[in-house]
């Protein structure tokens, strides 16, 4: 995912629940896919993260390591500054980018047999 061209808030955004309500026609239902979403980017997030940190790990212990690892701290700032996932996932179900499905049940009444 290019974080790059995200546009969601990057600070605390008062939302109007009729507009979230309008996807499912469920606010709960709503929230739920937003939830799960955002689960789904935080994964990805900490797996890209982990990706570009493990490039630096060094294993040894010396002064130089404060030095080395200026890199490091840059791309955890870049990261520290995205927008959260929650905000993404919602940026996401109110532009109707996330598409989702509901498991077909059963209705049949079904006999004691």
């Amino acid at each position: 995912m290019d974080f790059k061209k995200i546009k969601a808030p990057t600070t605390t955004v008062t939302y109007n629940l009729d507009e979230l309500e309008q996807g499912t026609g469920n606010i709960y239902e709503s929230i739920v896919i937003m939830g799960k979403r955002a689960d789904q980017i935080a994964q990805q997030m900490k797996e890209e993260l982990t990706q570009k940190l493990e490039e630096f790990a060094a294993y040894t212990d010396n002064l130089e390591e404060v030095f080395e690892n200026r890199e490091q701290i840059e791309i955890s700032r870049y990261y520290e500054r995205l927008p959260k996932p929650t905000a993404i996932a919602i940026q996401e179900f109110l532009e109707g980018k996330l598409v989702w499905r509901k498991p077909r049940r059963d209705r049949r009444k079904r006999s004691g047999k």
